[in-house]
């Protein structure tokens, strides 16, 4: 996974191959010259397709791969098409390539010229929360006749998605091993999770018209399970509304015929800051969004309705909104939040024990702090304290003795989990970006390693 650190919408059309080379002939040339959008890469990933593929791509698409314009992934060691997987690791590539919004396109998909601007237009729909994503109407296009009107049947693996939605859901379920319903339940699963549906028109629909016989020509078993009406019905009422627990799309694949591998990690369902207030979680919430990570800190409401939720429902659909988070109550609910999404990352921000107990004394005080008035007046954050310390008000040997047992606590729930916990010392003076760097599998920022550190008035200062 790469950070993102451009503000511009870059799209990755990512398209996975297997036996399927006489249509990407087809589409591939044709979407390249459709797509006059600047800030735009197709990713096409060879998923150990044994036919005419790569020699196809160096001889005819040569000077598009020396652009920058397409890249070719490589995925020699599949046996199987495994469907699921191969979209989720070629909409890894494509974050791979920096790109923020990611649209799966089938090897027989191509889309026509204005697809690029309609997909820029939808995502820049702005207060939009958690966000939207782009799928066919169904429906609509069902109730249409057969004709020049409805897209040839093919068009339904079409989804737009950002990337940060992509990780947040965990992509494709790949227990879905064969050819089908992997994308229905997709969208169902986005849906449940609060995203909004935007439709594609169906003139950006367009794919080459087939029989089944290609399509289930590696699982012919898998034929009947598509045909049967009421799977649909059971993928919708489906509860999850992430899938993978991190583990999607993993494998060794090689860019460009070079011989070095690129190994695809798990990569996290969530990532949660578990340290205490006043233990750096602002500098941390910061070195978030400088890896470009969509992330909450308290917020403005969210923080209160996290703790609601969680204790209510057991997940929360707030929380489910962000990829980063940190500040209470995550700290308060890290052992329920593990249940509810396996496969995350854990932080753990300590500090000085003098100075993190004088920190926190200013926080109580009314004096120091000019919020302090408005926890009688809005009671939640008399409630958490309560949750975290057994009492609302200040008293530094009861809070002392609560950071050790916090901090204690989390350290065994973790010790035989060492790589879902990383330790991260606010007072070490050096090496905080790259150890989180290299706990998330995330490249440093262009910042020169440098760390942001958040001051008791909230400026934003740098240190390593």
């Amino acid at each position: 996974m790469t950070a993102v650190y451009s503000t511009l919408p870059l799209i990755a059309f990512c398209t996975t191959v297997r036996g399927r080379a006489f249509h990407l002939k087809e589409t591939l040339p044709r979407n390249l010259s459709d797509h006059s959008y600047p800030n735009v890469v197709f990713v096409v990933l060879d998923y150990s397709s044994h036919d005419d593929l790569i020699p196809y791509l160096k001889a005819n698409h040569a000077a598009d791969i020396a652009s920058g314009r397409l890249v070719v992934y490589s995925f020699p060691n599949a046996e199987q098409f495994h469907l699921a997987h191969a979209k989720n690791m070629a909409m890894r590539c494509g974050i791979l390539e920096g790109a923020t919004l990611l649209c799966q396109m089938d090897a027989d998909n191509w889309a026509g010229p204005g697809f690029s601007q309609f997909i820029v237009q939808k995502f820049s729909e702005p207060g939009i929360r958690p966000g939207i994503f782009c799928c066919p109407d169904y429906q609509y296009i069902k109730s249409l006749p057969h004709g020049a009107e409805r897209p040839a049947r093919g068009y339904a693996g079409r989804l737009i998605l950002s990337s940060q939605t992509f990780l947040k859901v965990g992509g494709y379920s790949e227990e879905f091993s064969v050819w089908g319903r992997e994308d229905i339940s997709t969208n169902f699963m986005l849906a449940r999770a609060g995203y909004q549906i935007r439709h594609i028109p169906n003139k950006y629909l367009g794919a080459i018209n087939h029989g089944a016989a290609v399509r289930f020509k590696e699982y012919p078993e898998a034929q009947a399970l598509y045909e049967n009406g009421d799977q649909i019905e059971i993928l919708k009422n489906r509860t999850e509304t992430i899938v993978n627990h991190g583990n999607l799309g993993c494998g060794t694949v090689y860019r460009n015929f070079e011989p070095t591998a690129i190994d695809l990690k798990p990569l996290p369902t969530r990532i949660f800051g578990i340290g205490l207030h006043k233990t750096g979680t602002t500098s941390l919430h910061e070195a978030f969004k400088l890896l470009g990570l969509n992330a909450l800190h308290w917020g403005t409401g969210e923080a209160p309705l996290i703790w609601y939720e969680m204790n209510a429902l057991g997940r929360s659909p707030t929380l489910e909104q962000f990829y980063a988070l940190s500040d209470n109550p995550i700290p308060i609910l890290y052992k329920q939040i593990d249940k509810a999404y396996p496969g995350s990352k854990f932080i753990l921000t300590i500090r000085n024990e003098v100075d993190w107990l004088a920190s926190v004394q200013k926080l109580w005080s009314y004096k120091h702090n000019p919020t302090r008035r408005l926890w009688d007046v809005y009671p939640v954050s008399n409630t958490l304290h309560t949750a975290l310390y057994g009492r609302p008000d200040f008293d530094a040997l009861i809070f002392l003795e609560r950071y050790r047992r916090h901090t204690q606590s989390v350290r065994s729930y973790f010790k035989d989990r060492p790589t879902d916990l990383l330790v991260l010392d606010m007072e070490k003076p050096r090496g905080k970006l790259a150890a989180l760097c290299k706990f998330l599998n995330l490249p440093p920022p262009e910042t020169d390693g440098l760390y942001p550190r958040a001051n008791r008035s909230g400026l934003i200062g740098i240190t390593t």
